[in-house]
């Protein structure tokens, strides 16, 4: 009896609080870095509405220089100009405006 006593005592292995403790930080690990991926995406769509923004801009100055007039909307620029129309931004003339509803959160 004393025997098996002993060799109980002498195999190793984890705790359950050990093993609780390490998935308690697992967890809180992977909380932070949830918050952090979200983060990243929000910046990454505020990128590109701003880059969307931009090449329409563009696009609207590059057709007034070829045709002396201001496009009517971004689908007259989409032949030598964008290579498809804004679906967050539309232009009145030279003046740039976000569609009201659009998918990308564009503002």
């Amino acid at each position: 009896m004393m025997e098996r006593i002993r060799r109980a005592r002498r195999d190793e292995g984890f705790t359950l609080i050990e093993v609780l403790v390490v998935i308690s930080i697992l967890g809180v690990l992977a909380g932070i870095v949830v918050f952090a991926v979200a983060g990243i995406t929000d910046r990454g769509k505020t990128s590109a509405c701003s880059t969307d923004k931009a090449t329409v801009q563009t696009a609207i100055q590059a057709y007034y220089a070829v045709n002396s007039q201001y496009p009517a909307n971004t689908a007259a620029m989409v032949p030598g100009f964008l290579a498809q129309a804004s679906t967050a931004y539309s232009n009145s003339g030279a003046t740039i405006t976000a569609i009201a509803g659009n998918t990308n959160g564009c503002s």
